[in-house]
């Protein structure tokens, strides 16, 4: 099972973004969903930057396996979970 997150309505909404990224690591964690695809979308690159900053922040790393950068596409990252 695979989770989709696209942050590109609420990007410059700093709370909402948060919320929205605990609440799929939580949906994640409850269905036991092997991948979460986040797409912070390509622009600058600033809000990329902000949902890896949240995905190594050490309460939240715990919680996952490993972080993908999709290589084709620069707007993409995966979460894989192990459970």
């Amino acid at each position: 099972m695979r989770l989709k997150l696209d942050l590109h309505d609420i990007y410059n909404k700093s709370r909402d973004l948060d919320r929205a990224l605990h609440d799929i690591i939580d949906e994640a964690e409850a269905t036991k969903a092997k991948t979460v695809e986040i797409i912070p979308g390509k622009g600058s690159g600033a809000l990329k930057k902000r949902v890896l900053r949240f995905l190594d922040r050490k309460d939240i790393k715990a919680r996952y396996h490993r972080v993908e950068k999709d290589s084709k596409n620069f707007g993409r990252v995966f979460v894989h979970f192990k459970y």
